[in-house]
């Protein structure tokens, strides 16, 4: 398994912080709209999730931060989309 140290983990803490604060995020939330459910909520709803997980060696960029729900944020975890049967499952994704 992939080992992160607190070094990385703190970096990019640091940086998210920044970048919520950025313009491109605040545009980013101002659609309302979650990254995984598509569900339309306020705002102030949306958190900033990583897609590939800061713990499994994510970068805070914009090619991996998204604004999701906070009830997705809080099943996907530290899982990525694709580990995520719940996420797969609302795309209507099956194996073949």
């Amino acid at each position: 398994m992939f080992e992160v140290d607190d070094d990385h983990i703190k970096r990019e803490r640091r940086k998210a912080r920044e970048m919520r604060q950025s313009q491109w995020w605040k545009n980013r939330i101002a659609r309302g709209e979650c990254h995984y459910c598509a569900a339309k909520v306020s705002p102030s709803e949306l958190t900033l999730d990583h897609v590939v997980p800061v713990s499994r060696g994510g970068r805070t960029t914009k090619g991996n931060c998204v604004a999701a729900c906070k009830e997705c944020n809080n099943q996907k975890q530290q899982m990525t989309p694709v580990e995520w049967s719940g996420y797969l499952d609302r795309l209507g994704y099956r194996e073949p």
